[in-house]
């Protein structure tokens, strides 16, 4: 606070917490789990001649796969959105 009992609004204290409990550690997948679920949506979509999946499963992995990548190392993740890039291609055109 300043000399004249006026909270100072830009003071850098840490907020304490609302419960004053510790806040739960961020969520850290295993990235063996991520890469496992990432090859077997791969795998469905390589052993299909065509869309294994109803629009709404293409949608939501559409969004997740690349999502998910950011868990692996960044050459790793580029090249399974590569190929899973090209899986939906060759499946959206049979």
């Amino acid at each position: 606070m300043s000399g004249n009992d006026t909270p100072d609004l830009f003071e850098d204290e840490a907020q304490a917490d609302l419960f004053g409990e510790e806040a739960a550690p961020a969520y850290q997948p295993d990235p063996n789990k991520v890469r496992a679920r990432l090859h077997k949506i791969l795998a469905e979509a390589r052993s299909a001649q065509t869309l294994p999946w109803d629009s709404a499963r293409v949608s939501l992995y559409r969004t997740i796969f690349p999502q998910m990548t950011l868990w692996l190392p960044d050459e790793e993740a580029a090249q399974l959105r590569f190929e899973f890039a090209e899986e939906l291609e060759r499946l959206e055109a049979a």
